[in-house]
C-alpha cells in the first residue's frame, strides 16, 4: 500500500477524521503579511464550496459573500485606510461591543500585548499600536477580501449563522494553504463599503476576512494567541 493509499485509509478511521481537524485548529492563526500573489479562481471556489456546507437555521444559508480583488480592492483599500485615518466617526450596521469588562477585557489585552510585544511595540506606546491597528483597514496587504453580509430581516439569528460560516471558511482555507485574517473592524466602515461595492441597505455587513498566501518568514505571523481552559467555560450537568 503507497503513502496515499495509507493516509486515505486512516482517514476513512474516526480518530483520522478527528486528528486532521484537531492539526486545522492548532496550526490556524490570524495571518497578517501576505506573498503578493494571487490565488487561483479555482483554489477560492474550492473554499466557497466548503464554506457553503455550513449548518445553519433551517438551512437558510442566510450569508452573502463578496470576493474583493485586483484593482477593486486597491481601491477600496485606499479610501478605507484614509476614512480610518480621518477620524471620522464609524459606521457600522451592528453595534460594537460597548465595553469589555472582567475576564473579557482581560483575554482582548493579552490579545492586544501579544501582537505589539511580538512587533517590537512597548506598552503604553499609543502612536505605534494605533499605526498597526490602521493596517486593518489596508487588509494587511492581503490579496483578497471575503466581505459576508446578511439579510437584516434576519437579526441576530442570521449573523450567528454568519459566525459559523467564518469557522468553515477559515479552516477550509487552512487546508489548502491559504492564510486568512478574520475582521470584525472593518465593519465599522460601512459608508465607504456601500459607496465602493454598492451593497444595498437591505444587506447588514457582518465581517471581512482578508486572505491570501501567508508570507511565513515576517514576524508578525509568528504571534499565536492563547486560549482559556475547557473548565473555564464549560459545566457538565449530569
Amino acid at each position: 500500500m503507497n503513502n496515499t493509499s495509507q493516509l486515505d485509509s486512516s482517514l476513512d478511521q474516526p480518530r483520522g477524521r478527528f486528528e486532521v481537524l484537531q492539526s486545522l485548529l492548532d496550526e490556524r492563526s490570524s495571518c497578517r503579511a501576505f506573498k503578493p500573489g494571487s490565488v487561483p479562481r479555482s483554489t477560492i471556489m474550492q473554499i466557497l464550496e466548503t464554506a457553503q456546507r455550513t449548518t445553519s437555521d433551517c438551512n437558510i444559508q442566510p450569508w452573502k459573500i463578496r470576493i474583493v480583488s485586483g484593482s477593486g480592492l486597491d481601491r477600496l483599500r485606499k479610501c478605507m485606510y484614509e476614512r480610518a485615518i480621518s477620524g471620522a466617526a464609524p459606521v457600522a450596521d451592528i453595534p460594537p461591543i460597548a465595553e469589555y469588562s472582567g475576564v473579557y477585557q482581560e483575554r482582548r489585552r493579552e490579545c492586544g500585548w501579544q501582537l505589539y510585544s511580538t512587533l517590537g511595540i512597548e506598552r503604553g506606546d499609543r502612536a505605534a499600536s494605533s499605526k498597526q491597528a490602521m493596517e486593518n483597514f489596508r487588509f494587511f496587504g492581503a490579496p483578497h477580501l471575503a466581505l459576508v453580509t446578511t439579510h437584516k430581516s434576519l437579526g441576530s439569528r442570521g449573523m450567528l449563522d454568519c459566525g459559523a460560516y467564518l469557522t468553515t471558511f477559515i479552516l477550509a482555507a487552512k487546508a489548502l494553504g491559504v492564510g486568512t485574517v478574520p475582521q470584525a473592524s472593518i465593519a465599522y466602515r460601512v459608508d465607504v463599503m456601500r459607496e465602493m461595492l454598492a451593497i444595498p441597505e437591505a444587506e447588514h455587513v457582518v465581517y471581512g476576512v482578508s486572505f491570501g498566501w501567508p508570507d511565513e518568514s515576517h514576524l508578525v505571523n509568528s504571534y499565536r494567541t492563547s486560549r482559556a481552559n475547557v473548565e473555564d467555560v464549560a459545566t457538565f450537568i449530569d
